[in-house]
């Protein structure tokens, strides 16, 4: 069976062009304009993955989202956020609510499609016992040793670059906030300050060597990890 998306965006052109895309790479594509029908729509059948626009004439796409990851029955549906540019504050509370990823517009539509598969290729088995990852691109780490090889060649990390990159590679083609980040990896509030997070970053990739370039700094949010296979 197909996997469904939603599309949610009041802009016809969009949803257009959104539809024609997906259906085309295989997905089965149903929309909504407006929040209340996206959420009715949701409720009724639950989609694979939302494609949200953060301005809704109704509600704003953060409080959709909120809704969506606040209730049992959704809160493992992945939610992709498309925004305009000047969206950052918006963008950031949608990450703080569970957002998976952000798409900025204007937008390719391949993007959309490279987005869509990698949210849903990411988990969303449902699967608690399913094994983490543990590779990607020249990157492997062996969670039981706690050893870290790039290129079959083993790094020596400490153990908060070990957590650090495990979890950009848990939930790599996400964006990471640093707040997130600082309440995840560090067990801090995000209110903190978010310094730490760039000078570890910055230490992990000089580590990294072949690899440090699959930790994409995605600005004025966060940072990201590039998975080849979206390429």
């Amino acid at each position: 069976m197909r996997p469904r998306v939603l599309v949610v965006d009041d802009e016809p052109d969009i949803v257009r062009v959104l539809d024609f895309a997906l259906k085309q790479a295989g997905f089965e594509v149903d929309s909504a304009a407006d929040a209340a029908t996206a959420l009715q729509r949701i409720h009724a059948r639950p989609p694979e993955a939302v494609l949200l626009d953060l301005m809704l004439p109704d509600l704003p796409g953060t409080e959709v989202c909120r809704q969506l990851k606040a209730s049992a029955k959704t809160s493992q549906i992945p939610v992709i956020m498309l925004t305009a540019r000047g969206d950052e504050v918006d963008r950031v509370v949608g990450f703080e609510l569970g957002a998976d990823d952000y798409i900025v517009k204007p937008f390719s539509v391949r993007e959309v499609v490279l987005r869509v598969r990698a949210v849903l290729r990411r988990g969303t088995s449902g699967d608690p016992a399913q094994k983490p990852r543990d590779t990607l691109g020249p990157l492997r780490l062996d969670f039981e040793a706690h050893r870290c090889f790039v290129d079959g060649e083993e790094i020596e990390l400490t153990a908060l670059e070990f957590r650090l990159l495990a979890t950009f590679l848990e939930r790599a083609g996400r964006v990471q906030t640093r707040e997130q980040l600082l309440r995840d990896v560090w067990e801090m509030a995000g209110d903190l300050q978010t310094r730490t997070v760039d000078t570890h970053v910055k230490r992990l990739r000089e580590k990294l060597k072949a690899g440090r370039d699959l930790i994409e700094t995605v600005r004025g949010l966060g940072y990201r990890m590039a998975d080849p296979a979206d390429a």
